[in-house]
């Protein structure tokens, strides 16, 4: 529960002109300052930082417009997922627009694995490319950086993975988590950190400011969608590119975009919310690279053929579903196994696991085991295990991949989401390993799930006018998540209503005021919610085109978590 300042509420209140729901939840994430509170409720493009800020930046844009005027092919160096497939489309499209030949490389999700080849950038030589541009990795390929530097291919690596001890040893290296580097933001996406190449390389071209603004807002669609995919916080300049992204996607001209938001059943004018972007566009440009080849993507984005468009959105949508069933059947397999309560960190291992859903199946058994976990495949073509492992807020992956280094042929990622590729004898150790630095580095309080309420109301408070207020600290999600609040003490005021046979719709009651809350998956326990029954009640405020759409209100009130009085 939080301890609020009432007076810092109060006059927050009455600085911004907003209800009290609003101000709690603003002085409870930190925004007390009005000043602050006014930016994070309006985030403006200008408030974007100068990409010049970013250490390598003045060198990367003069030897790429120096490969722009040169008419020299540059290679885009991809990954698979949504942030490295819309990195390689914006880079593409920016080269080509100031002048450029830009070509692109993405690797195979399952054939190739992640990161960078020796092999690639060989073939590359042998066909005349002098420069390489990676984007979303190349911050821990040292060895194949050198090898191109051997064949006489300059490279400019954009990342923002977290780097090692020693940066690879390219022409440039753009990413806000070198150490060296002073770049504000440290938390962009690989897209986030290609658009400020463009942003940085447009004026450097000569083209006039309004020219640049133009074109960088139209970027700002894919970037928004690979920010949000990406699951990288939602605050500081994330926000804005977010905000303005999102924005722009009510008239969408690139006729990828728009035929994937059709199958997606984003028809017309009708304009996704990051939470829509997030579990109905991410997945379907994702499933290209889990289930097949993320060229489709690429081809997607780019083409000028609304018939191939349409028929490419159609084949990620098909996969999309594909890709549902076979996470589905792994998850299902491994919350069959057994877990005793003193282990504290979890690697799984199928013989014949789908790779490409490895990271997702991760995902969802730490929200149901609360541990960190490993998920591995078997690659039937060289033989070794690779796959994905995700984490809980209080475990740095990456620290514990980096103690036991020796395990693994490659390994790499973030706090929270990492990857590793090893010999399927070092399972075995490996999972003995992964338990045993957990349980030097975790306690008993790190394996409970924490829900953090904003603020606690009164019904009362929940007007139509602080509803609105309420959606104005969207867009919502990694790092700004729809504000959670508390009713204390309300009254159970009729039989809960069961929906669908998994549902519940539960009335309750405070000083004469109703609130209806809808309860996902929790039919399980109607017989808690006997009216009279006083309880206490989590819930989140939600936009809701379903109810809209049949002439209620906008927006439903859903209950997170309960507990008597």
């Amino acid at each position: 529960m939080p301890a609020p300042d009432a007076d810092a509420v109060s006059a927050l209140a009455a600085a911004l002109q907003v209800a009290l729901p609003a101000a709690k939840v603003l002085v409870h994430r930190g925004f007390s300052d009005t000043a602050a509170a006014n930016r994070f409720l309006h985030p403006a493009f200008e408030e974007l930082h100068d990409p010049l800020c970013m250490r390598d930046m003045a060198a990367a844009i003069e030897r790429i417009a120096r490969a722009i005027r040169g008419r020299e092919p540059i290679l885009i160096y991809g990954d698979y997922d949504v942030d490295g497939t819309t990195s390689v489309v914006l880079l593409t499209k920016a080269f080509e627009l100031a002048g450029g030949i830009a070509t692109h490389h993405v690797p195979h999700r399952l054939k190739d694995g992640y990161g960078m080849r020796a092999e690639v950038v060989e073939a590359a030589a042998e066909q005349g490319v002098k420069l390489i541009v990676s984007v979303d990795t190349g911050i821990r390929a040292a060895e194949v950086v050198r090898r191109a530097g051997e064949l006489g291919i300059d490279v400019i690596v954009t990342d923002h993975h977290l780097p090692e001890s020693e940066l690879p040893p390219a022409l440039a290296v753009l990413n806000p988590n070198r150490p060296d580097c002073a770049y504000p933001e440290k938390n962009l996406c690989g897209a986030g950190v290609a658009f400020k190449l463009i942003q940085a390389l447009l004026p450097h071209m000569g083209w006039p400011a309004e020219k640049v603004r133009r074109v960088a807002e139209s970027f700002l669609k894919l970037a928004a969608i690979a920010t949000v995919a990406d699951v990288v916080p939602l605050t500081g300049e994330n926000r804005i590119i977010v905000a303005h992204g999102l924005r722009g996607l009510d008239k969408v001209r690139n006729l990828g975009l728009r035929a994937l938001l059709d199958v997606a059943g984003f028809t017309g004018d009708t304009a996704p919310n990051a939470r829509q972007v997030g579990f109905q566009i991410g997945p379907r440009i994702n499933a290209a690279g889990r289930m097949d080849t993320a060229g489709v993507v690429i081809e997607l984005f780019l083409t000028n053929d609304a018939a191939r468009a349409r028929d490419l959105a159609k084949q990620l949508d098909t996969q999309n579903a594909e890709r549902q069933q076979v996470q589905a059947e792994i998850v299902a397999t491994c919350e069959e196994v057994a877990v005793d309560s003193g282990q504290c960190a979890l690697v799984y291992y199928g013989e014949d696991w789908h790779r490409g859903v490895l990271g997702i199946v991760a995902s969802r058994l730490v929200d149901h085991l609360q541990r960190p976990v490993f998920v591995l495949g078997r690659n039937p073509d060289d033989g070794l295990a690779s796959g994905s492992g995700r984490s809980i807020p209080a475990f740095h992956l990456l620290d514990a991949l980096e103690s036991m280094s020796d395990l693994f042929v490659r390994f790499g990622g973030h706090a929270h989401a990492a990857g590793v590729t090893m010999e399927t004898a070092n399972v075995e150790e490996f999972r003995r390993r992964f338990h045993a630095f957990a349980a030097s580095r975790l306690g008993a309080d790190d394996f409970l799930r924490r829900v953090e309420i904003d603020a606690v109301l009164e019904l009362r408070e929940i007007t139509e006018q602080a509803i609105d207020e309420l959606f104005t600290l969207a867009p919502f999600g990694h790092g700004n998540p729809p504000p959670l609040f508390a009713a204390l003490g309300v009254e159970v005021a009729a039989p809960p209503a069961v929906m669908k046979e998994k549902h519940l719709r539960i009335t309750v009651r405070q000083n004469g005021r109703n609130l209806v809350l809808k309860a996902w998956n929790l039919a399980h326990r109607a017989s808690e919610f006997v009216p009279g029954t006083r309880v206490d009640v989590a819930f989140t405020l939600e936009e809701d085109a379903y109810s809209a759409a049949r002439g209620y209100p906008p927006w439903a009130a859903i209950l997170r978590d309960f507990r008597r009085a």
